[in-house]
This record gives structure tokens, C-alpha cells and sequence, in this order.
């Protein structure tokens, strides 16, 4: 009989953590594991009837939500913690008392078997601040299915330059802060388009009125087809454990100008441009560069974000399904 191992997850609308998650479940390691996707709210019925043999805990880490793990500790012999929420891009932005932060994750760590990371920025955060100890910490890249992705043209420059931006309209991701760039170089040979929907909708069509050369596509429901279109791809955002879109644009053969926060810093190499996150003058002024540069160039940081991704797939899988089975034996 394969081990039952069940993903407690509350918001399924999450894509990145949503898509990785499926990618686990419904890869060919489901021939070894019995995978089932579930909420807390069904999470003590379940653990009394299904008794799962393993849980991967993937909500941000609470004092309200300790009792999920006190639980999961009373009735399941093993825990793992898949942290996709926090990092020290975080902690600069949402966290006013930082003591008391870390004390809540230290005690949540410490309740887990394994503690995965989805960077080796993240890592190097729990590490320097003790927050897990190190014979509990596994680093993973985090890393979707890029099947689609893979199979993107490599794209001739074109005339105006196209920029692509998609994700959740939220603080986070900082598509505010792109606007505010594309904003101080009206007269750049470019056009930008971006995907996604959230809470800063508003907001960010406010900031767009005036500039003709941005388009909102709302939802995307064909990722590589959006990013077919692209030139470069542009990531603006705040703090970013790791960064989905960048691995996805990768795959794609996209450069990228990113923040250099947390997981998007250690990912962008040789493919493009790394700027200090939350400033629109440095953004907007790599911008103009790419509009400057050759198209050979371009081309290069694509072929060069594509080969970065060669294998990452088969790593990721490969990675979990060893850590499952030493866990499992622990």
C-alpha cells in the first residue's frame, strides 16, 4: 500500500503554490504516494478516519494556525513545512516586531520533521536567524510544470519592444512600482503588457490612464501564449521567496529585469538584469537600457534563461521524492 500523504492547503487561488503542488500530486510520483489536497477546515475529520502517514503543511505559518500543527502532530507521525510565504523581503515590508515573528516561526519550525525552503535566499534567511535548526532544512527549488513553456519560440526582437508583467495585483509583486517607471520614460520605443487580477486592480488601472502604450489583459489563461508575444519579461516585485513567473519566463527563453530580493536574485544569471527592488528611477532606467541593447544580446539572455532551467524540473521531483521516502523512514 503507497503512503498517504496529504497537502493542506486553504487558498487553491494561490497559483504558484497551487501549481506546484498539483505538479507533486500528479506527477509520476504518485506511482510511490497517495496524494490528497485538503483545507483545515475538513483537516481534523480527516486525520481521524484517513490517518495520512505524512502532511505537508504549505499555509503561512500563524499563531492561529499552531493548532493546525498541534494537530497534525497528535494524529500523524510525520510533518513536513513547504515555507512559500516568508522571507527577509518579507520581514522589510509586513513585519513590525520582528521578535515576535520569529518566535512564532521558530516554534512552528520546530514542530515539523523536515522544513523545505524554495530558495537558497529563503534558506540563508531561516539559517541566519535560527529560525529552524539545520539538521531539519532541506533546500528545494520550487518549480511548476514547464512542459508549456519549454516549447515557447525563441522570439526575434521587435519593434516597439514588448514587455510582459503578469501575477496578482497585490503589493507584493509591485506593479506599482513598474507603472511609476514606464511613467518616466514616455517617449521609450516599448509597450507593456500586463496579466492578472487582485485587490490593486484600481489602483493600478489609475496609474495607467495617460500612458496608451500599457495594456491590461486581466486573467491569463494561456501563460506561454501571452509570453510568446514578449520581448523581455519584467519582474517588479517586493520580496519574493522564490518567483514562479521568473522560472516560467525562463523556460520561455525570456530575458528578465528583475528585483534583486530573496529567490529572484539567485535566479536571474546571465539572462538579464537584476535592479534594487521598490525604486522606479532604476527600474525605468533598465528598461531604456534594454531598448538600447542588441538584438544578438536578447537572444543570448534567452537561450541562457532556457538552458537555466534544463533539468529543473526532473531535480524538483527527484529532490521530493527523496525527501518523502527519508522522512517517511525517519
Amino acid at each position: 500500500m503507497k503512503p498517504k500523504i496529504f497537502h493542506v492547503l486553504d487558498d487553491h487561488s494561490v497559483g504558484g503554490i497551487t501549481a506546484t503542488t498539483r505538479h507533486i500530486s500528479h506527477s509520476y510520483l504518485k506511482d510511490d504516494f497517495d496524494f490528497h489536497l485538503v483545507r483545515s477546515k475538513e483537516l481534523l475529520s480527516l486525520l481521524q478516519t484517513e490517518c495520512p502517514d505524512l502532511v505537508i503543511f504549505h499555509n503561512p505559518s500563524s499563531w492561529r494556525r499552531s493548532l493546525n500543527l498541534a494537530l497534525i502532530k497528535l494524529y500523524v507521525p510525520h510533518l513536513i513545512i513547504h515555507e512559500h510565504h516568508y522571507s527577509e523581503g518579507f520581514t522589510q515590508h509586513k513585519v513590525k516586531n520582528l521578535q515576535r515573528f520569529y518566535t512564532m516561526l521558530q516554534w512552528s519550525y520546530h514542530r515539523a520533521d523536515r522544513v523545505v525552503a524554495i530558495s537558497q535566499g529563503q534558506a540563508n534567511w531561516m539559517e541566519k536567524n535560527r529560525l529552524v535548526p539545520l539538521s531539519k532544512l532541506t533546500m528545494i527549488n520550487q518549480c511548476p510544470n514547464l512542459d508549456r513553456f519549454l516549447n515557447v519560440p525563441i522570439k526575434v526582437r521587435a519593434s516597439p519592444l514588448i514587455l510582459a508583467a503578469y501575477g496578482r495585483f497585490c503589493v507584493q509583486k509591485g506593479f506599482d512600482i513598474l507603472l511609476h517607471a514606464m511613467r518616466l520614460i514616455p517617449d521609450a520605443n516599448i509597450h507593456l503588457n500586463i496579466g492578472g487580477s487582485g485587490s490593486e486592480v484600481d489602483k493600478l488601472y489609475s496609474l495607467a490612464q495617460g500612458t496608451p502604450n500599457i495594456k491590461f489583459w486581466g486573467e491569463i489563461e494561456d501563460t506561454p501564449m501571452f509570453l510568446s508575444a514578449a520581448d523581455v519579461v519584467v519582474i517588479p516585485s517586493r520580496w519574493e521567496p522564490w518567483g514562479n513567473v521568473c522560472i516560467e519566463a525562463r523556460a520561455a527563453g525570456k530575458p528578465i529585469i528583475a528585483s534583486d530580493i530573496d529567490g529572484l536574485s539567485e535566479q536571474v544569471k546571465n539572462c538579464g538584469i537584476l535592479i534594487p527592488p521598490n525604486d522606479p528611477q532604476l527600474l525605468a532606467e533598465a528598461i531604456r537600457s534594454v531598448t538600447f541593447a542588441p538584438a544578438q544580446q536578447l537572444e543570448n539572455w534567452g537561450h541562457n534563461a532556457r538552458a537555466s532551467v534544463d533539468r529543473a524540473g526532473e531535480i524538483y521531483l527527484e529532490t521530493w521524492r527523496s525527501l518523502l521516502w527519508k522522512t517517511l523512514q525517519s
